[in-house]
């Protein structure tokens, strides 16, 4: 019988996700979590006070004092700023947002990350992405039960195997701001990018993506454990990258526009 070390590396699935227990709250803080996270889906402009007002008009019991520590644990804040809603660390560099008005070209041009808040029937999970603008082509991705920075820089670090971009854009989440990851954007001598504080729009291709990795694994599949939802998500960026075609590309795949455009043969995911 093949190890569980070997069965991962056959999977080219990450072993220490196997070993993870979801993060976990009470299971009322649960249950509000992921009705903050239905409800920030659809109206992202919402921030602690009217996520209250609204669970309220649901018969959820709650204070804003409870709602707003929750989705400052969920790592979300509305478009617009709010009263101490971002998870800005005020020591650390905040780089000046390079894309407005930028028409980005080709792939590899400007890649972007985010973090988003994963609920699970026992708990939670934090899933980061790094996409590349041009193609929506998802680059790399990981999953952690804390938003620790290590596991960011793990993605970044799988990212770079397809190559590096010229611009990489981020929010201003700690996690980005930190000097070990924009570091690593400066030693490849990549411009770095950041959002204006709480402006959803100004990564909206990575805030896409996550509206339909929930839609239609997440919360359709409610995965029990970390091991069924890594296995789900490996096999929904696969059909997300390589087999789903997108109006926005002219029905053509992420994969597709990022590997033709620079004239590579499609790679065995």
């Amino acid at each position: 019988m093949l190890s569980l070390r070997r069965q991962c590396e056959l999977l080219g699935l990450n072993r220490a996700s196997y070993y993870y227990q979801p993060a976990t709250e009470s299971l009322f803080n649960l249950e509000l979590m992921r009705e903050i996270d239905a409800i920030y889906l659809e109206a992202p402009e919402y921030g602690y006070r009217m996520m209250t007002e609204v669970l309220k008009n649901k018969g959820y019991l709650v204070n804003a004092k409870r709602v707003y520590r929750l989705m400052r644990l969920m790592g979300i804040q509305a478009i617009f700023p709010r009263p101490k809603t971002s998870l800005r660390n005020p020591e650390h560099k905040i780089w000046p947002y390079l894309l407005r008005h930028r028409v980005i070209q080709q792939p590899d041009e400007v890649w972007c990350v985010d973090i988003t808040y994963v609920p699970m029937p026992g708990g939670f999970m934090y899933l980061v992405a790094v996409m590349d603008w041009f193609s929506r082509f998802v680059l790399s991705w990981k999953l952690s039960n804390s938003m620790e920075t290590a596991f960011c820089l793990d993605a970044l670090d799988n990212a770079f195997t397809w190559g590096k971009p010229f611009i990489f854009n981020s929010d201003q989440g700690s996690q980005f701001t930190s000097s070990a990851f924009t570091s690593r954007l400066l030693e490849k001598q990549i411009r770095i990018s950041m959002d204006g504080r709480g402006r959803y729009l100004d990564n909206i291709f990575i805030e896409r993506l996550w509206r339909t990795v929930k839609y239609d694994e997440i919360h359709m599949h409610n995965h029990a454990t970390v091991p069924a939802l890594q296995d789900g998500l490996e096999r929904y960026f696969e059909r997300y990258c390589y087999r789903r075609p997108h109006q926005s590309l002219n029905y053509c795949t992420p994969a597709e526009v990022y590997f033709g455009c620079r004239g590579m043969v499609r790679p065995i995911y």
